[in-house]
């Protein structure tokens, strides 16, 4: 059997820098197997960059990284227009794509997994121009994810998304939102907004996987109305912990095509990353637009 060509692009900067000090393991395993492994390193260019340069020459594309560096990978294989099959090697700090997906955070075993896997296709979605893989939201702890530095990220770990979210806790914003999906409507004032394809958002917040479909052509869109009282609060505070979601507060829809207007610019984040400020957002569903090795 003639060697399988395969590149790598790796993030060294992620979560503790695992993926910089595990590169050698990590190439081992895919050569021992067979695979001729090509490895690009994030910095003076993007692995969205990178991926749409060269993931087209390859017979499979691997990313190793966080869920920011996943994202943008994600990205350049879709503006590649190629059907490369990608692996996902997670080295971040939430790594909710990877919790999502059950994979490995073991760098030695995850790469085995990938040589020893079938691609399984998986939704991607469009947030007014741009792609991202898991999440698209606004309000309540959206901010954390981009604001904490990427030092306290790698000394404190998923604890530094907690200590931020405390903190931001007394500035949350109710907004005023008129949502549109798939043909129905609902208005009402939200702490929070987000437009999902996982089971995990910033490591903390779990959702049910019997809710979750990652190929099914439509995404979760998860609301939190505004707390009246001490008890809405707690109550919320619960059903996250309990993953339970309908209710009073909080609502769980499900939609391919969903538009959010405001009646004013609010702060989203994409990935874990800055989105920018928008008074309209519009997210569609890519429907298998890619596919993961698992």
């Amino acid at each position: 059997m003639l060697p399988r060509d395969l590149m790598i692009v790796m993030n060294p900067f992620s979560g503790k820098g695992l993926s910089s000090r595990t590169i050698g393991t990590i190439i081992s395993q895919f050569c021992s197997c067979g695979y001729i492994a090509t490895t690009y390193f994030a910095g003076e260019h993007t692995p969205e960059e990178i991926a749409y340069e060269y993931a087209q020459n390859h017979e499979l594309a691997v990313c190793v990284g966080g869920d920011g560096t996943f994202s943008g990978f994600i990205s350049g294989v879709l503006r590649s227009h190629t059907s490369v099959p990608v692996g996902y090697i997670p080295a971040g700090t939430a790594n909710d794509i990877a919790t999502t997906l059950k994979l490995s955070k073991d760098p030695a075993i995850a790469a085995k997994k990938i040589v020893n896997g079938n691609p399984q296709p998986y939704d991607i979605g469009e947030f007014s121009g741009r792609y991202f893989t898991y999440v698209a939201a606004f309000g309540a702890f959206t901010e954390v994810s981009y604001s904490t530095s990427p030092s306290a990220k790698r000394a404190l770990g998923h604890f530094a998304y907690m200590l931020g979210g405390l903190a931001n806790v007394a500035a949350i914003k109710p907004r005023r939102t008129v949502i549109e999906y798939d043909g129905d409507r609902i208005e009402g004032d939200f702490i929070f907004g987000g437009v999902t394809n996982t089971t995990s958002i910033a490591g903390f917040v779990k959702l049910d996987p019997k809710l979750v479909d990652l190929a099914d052509g439509k995404f979760e869109i998860l609301l939190v109305r505004k707390p009246v009282a001490l008890s809405d609060f707690i109550g919320i505070l619960a059903g996250v912990a309990r993953k339970t979601y309908n209710g009073d507060n909080v609502i769980v829809l499900h939609a391919s095509n969903i538009k959010f207007s405001f009646n004013e610019k609010v702060a989203w984040t994409v990935d874990g990353e800055d989105g920018g400020m928008h008074e309209e957002v519009e997210i569609k569903n890519f429907h298998e637009a890619i596919s993961i090795v698992l």
